[in-house]
């Protein structure tokens, strides 16, 4: 049975899920001793960088299934995975999804107290940690157990593992959390149909360039880990999982293990577009797999010159320089990127644009009434999509206010033209209201700054509205070697649309620590928010 064999019987078998993708693999037999997966980190008898077959990676998942079982944990238990290492929390979501538990896997950037509240408010059954993750919860209230050490348990014995559990599609197999941006972060909960929608469409198309061998410098926790596990295990993509997003690291991982393609967030780009990348060995890397918020244009420029890809010529298929870079927008609530457009060398359509739909998405962009607008309006974008979380764990309130006529309401101000194409101008809550049918969006703002600004890495615009007035601050990260003391207040201002402009207060260059970050490296505009009101008002 060959391997594109093995892809259409996955995407076509209706039974399998997020939930059961490794057992279903195994039971189609092919290739089960070939490398796979692959961590950063030593687990069990495997040292870094040592990569799993799917019999080494099924025997590592008994053990714990075995293991967790032992200590009582059954279907619908939810659990709670907060460690360091990706290796931890990948398994332990498959040995917890084996059993029917749910796992509920938890950044390990989220400090102890806002992680021991987060816990008290799922009801966990027990909290499967680290030391250091152990460490950082004692002295707060999280309402359950500590299990053994989280590394113990790959001394289970796999033969005790009981029968996988059969899973419906509406099961619920994890629960991965929003970024924390505006406060503490939401409990999405993911079906066994909705984490596994679009890995099914996907097993249906060809197999892109870049795919055969992917580096994930995702945050391990997050639902997109879970979606590009499922996918290497469904297309039998060797995967290695880093336990951490800098951007030094990713490029030492990529000229170490040598990838076709990179899948990360916005924030790794950025972080990327920062090195010298013409200094590091790159030309592994065909793709750049984007998810989450979508990237800028500079940043994406950077990579796409960097790498190499395969092109079909007269003289047959040769390797050119430079690589593709899929953008999109997604959201731990859309369950998967509900956009796509690939960039590449000599490919023009930016200023935010996130490309069309997926086929398996319908989506409309609504106004404050929530009637539905046409080419050019901005609204909030309303999705509906088979990859949707089911809602938020606990929390019904929220889920239902998110909801509008079947669609999910993602908070993301957008556009689309007559051509069908979507752009992101910003997210609702940090946009500003300007009065007389004009608004201030920060994120499309950023975006022109640094078009308009080569010397800048990034830039974060900060809006507060004190005593009935918008007031903005610009704050600039600047490209090694750019003159700190150069005043940029023109550039920027002249790159802003006119009402932006007129509520720029002060233009700050400003270090990455001035930035306050959540967990999974996005920006926490909230707090700058409150710090620069009260540079405003004086409390």
């Amino acid at each position: 049975m060959s391997i594109r064999s093995i892809r259409t019987l996955l995407a076509d078998d209706p039974d399998v899920g997020a939930g059961n993708v490794l057992s279903s693999r195994l039971a189609l037999g092919p290739g089960l001793d070939e490398p796979l997966l692959t961590f950063d980190t030593p687990v069990d008898d495997h040292a870094a960088w040592q990569p799993f077959t799917l019999h080494e990676l099924d025997r590592a998942v008994r053990a714990r299934a075995a293991a967790l079982h032992a200590l009582g944990v059954g279907r619908r238990d939810p659990v709670v995975v907060y460690a360091s290492d990706a290796a931890e929390h990948v398994l332990a979501f498959l040995a917890l999804a084996r059993l029917g538990a749910i796992p509920a896997l938890l950044n390990p950037n989220l400090d102890g107290e806002r992680a021991a509240r987060y816990i008290a408010r799922l009801g966990p059954v027990g909290i499967l940690a680290d030391p250091a993750h152990l460490a950082a919860l004692a002295g707060h209230d999280a309402g359950a157990p500590a299990f053994p050490e989280i590394s113990t348990l790959g001394a289970g014995d796999p033969e005790a593992a009981p029968a996988p559990y059969r899973h419906w599609s509406g099961d619920p197999v994890a629960i991965t959390h929003s970024s924390g941006t505006t406060g503490m972060p939401k409990a999405v909960v993911h079906s066994h149909a909705s984490l596994y929608a679009a890995i099914r469409h996907r097993l249906r198309l060809p197999r892109p360039q870049g795919q055969d061998r992917m580096l994930s410098a995702l945050p391990a926790p997050h639902a997109a880990t879970l979606i590009a596990l499922n996918l290497a295990l469904s297309s039998h993509t060797r995967l290695a999982v880093l336990s951490r997003q800098s951007g030094a690291g990713v490029l030492d991982a990529i000229e170490d293990w040598r990838p076709t393609g990179v899948i990360g967030f916005a924030a790794t780009w950025a972080e990327l577009a920062h090195h010298d990348l013409s200094a590091r060995e790159l030309a592994s890397v065909a793709l750049w797999w984007n998810t989450g918020d979508c990237a800028h244009e500079v940043h994406i420029r950077r990579l796409i010159a960097a790498g190499s890809r395969e092109s079909v010529t007269r003289e047959g298929r040769v390797r050119l320089p430079g690589s593709l870079f899929v953008d999109g927008l997604g959201s731990t609530e859309m369950g998967h990127s509900h956009f796509f457009i690939t960039h590449g060398p000599g490919t023009e359509r930016y200023g935010r644009c996130v490309g069309r739909p997926h086929a398996f998405v319908d989506c409309e962009v609504v106004g404050a009434d929530g009637e539905p607008l046409g080419p050019g309006e901005v609204g909030e974008l309303a999705t509906s999509s088979p990859t949707l979380a089911l809602g938020y764990w606990n929390d019904s309130a929220t889920t239902f206010r998110t909801r509008l006529r079947g669609r999910f309401l993602t908070g993301d101000l957008m556009y689309r033209d007559e051509e069908g194409y979507y752009y992101h101008v910003d997210r609702l809550v940090d946009s500003v209201e300007l009065g007389s049918g004009k608004r201030l969006f920060t994120a499309m703002s950023e975006e022109r700054v640094l078009a308009a600004c080569p010397d800048v890495a990034d830039c974060t615009v900060v809006a507060v509205r004190a005593g009935g007035q918008v007031v903005t601050d610009v704050l600039l990260v600047l490209a090694p070697g750019a003159d700190p003391s150069a005043d940029r207040t023109k550039a920027v201002t002249s790159a802003l649309d006119e009402a932006a402009a007129a509520t720029v207060r002060q233009v700050l260059v400003v270090t990455g620590d001035d930035i306050p970050l959540g967990p999974t490296g996005k920006v926490r505009k909230v707090l700058l928010r409150q710090r620069h009101l009260e540079s405003v008002t004086g409390r």
